[in-house]
């Protein structure tokens, strides 16, 4: 397990590809699942990547990854309301890297707070699904410390 990255996805990410495409692209779940296993195998890593629509199972997920080498936690929208969240982040004591497809801080205001970020050790927005690949990257670099 200690080489074990969870990437854990929040609501309406499944439906990616379709979902607003101008601001999220075209890039399904699945395109980023193949990434992120392959990244992961560059790095000697195995993954569990997950998606679920709710809170509750995202924070039972959480969870699960105690022990992991860390999380990479696309929450979506939970980001930004959920103390549930950030509470099993804590209690886990989860190396956590917050991922968004999108420049949050260049959207709505309501956007711009994230109950996640100060409980997560990096936060990596922007740059779509690429960010994933950062993140893997980043938590593999930090086995190595």
């Amino acid at each position: 397990m200690a080489d074990t990255i969870h990437v854990l996805n929040g609501p309406n990410l499944n439906l990616l590809g379709t979902r607003e495409p101008e601001i999220y692209g075209r890039t399904t779940l699945a395109d980023i699942e193949r990434m992120c296993r392959e990244t992961a195998a560059a790095h000697g890593i195995d993954i569990v990547f997950r998606q679920t629509n709710f809170e509750g199972e995202l924070v039972t997920q959480l969870q699960e990854a105690r022990g992991s080498l860390g999380v990479v936690l696309n929450a979506g929208a939970y980001t930004h309301t959920s103390i549930a969240l950030a509470d099993a982040i804590k209690a886990a004591g989860l190396n956590v890297v917050e991922v968004h497809l999108s420049n949050v801080f260049a959207r709505e205001a309501f956007r711009h707070h994230s109950f996640l970020s100060p409980v997560a050790r990096g936060v990596i927005c922007g740059f779509g699904a690429e960010g994933y690949r950062l993140a893997i990257a980043a938590l593999a670099a930090s086995r190595a410390k």
